[in-house]
């Protein structure tokens, strides 16, 4: 069972804004870093944004810089992932995750907890 929860994906055009949502149902995730990642047919998983616990530390890809932002909410124990000016090649599924240190982390590896993913695509 997935511990994390991702929502808020679906199809839209290029130049549009999606949000994607990410819960963590009956567990906090408070301490963690927390990350996106996002996969293409065909291609590799890759980074998108990662946020620290505190909520100071952002890391984006530099494909997403200025396009997407990353936040947390601590009381609802939710992150998100504000997409806008939406591209075609950022179809993908997007996946959240959790990071123990809390200091958030650009590699997948350094992620022990998982979504099972939301699937965004962009029509040009």
């Amino acid at each position: 069972q997935a511990q994390l929860e991702e929502s808020g994906g679906g199809l839209v055009q290029a130049g549009d804004s999606l949000r994607l949502s990410c819960t963590a149902p009956g567990r906090t995730f408070a301490d963690y870093a927390r990350g996106w990642f996002r996969q293409a047919p065909g291609k590799e998983r890759e980074f998108v944004a990662a946020i620290g616990w505190r909520g100071r530390r952002l890391y984006y890809a530099d494909s997403v810089k200025g396009r997407f932002a990353i936040s947390r909410d601590h009381a609802k124990n939710t992150v998100y992932l504000q997409m806008s000016s939406l591209k075609p090649e950022d179809s993908a599924v997007y996946y959240c995750a959790a990071e123990t240190s809390g200091l958030g982390s650009t590699r997948d590896e350094d992620y022990s907890y998982w979504g099972q993913g939301t699937q965004v695509t962009v029509s040009s």
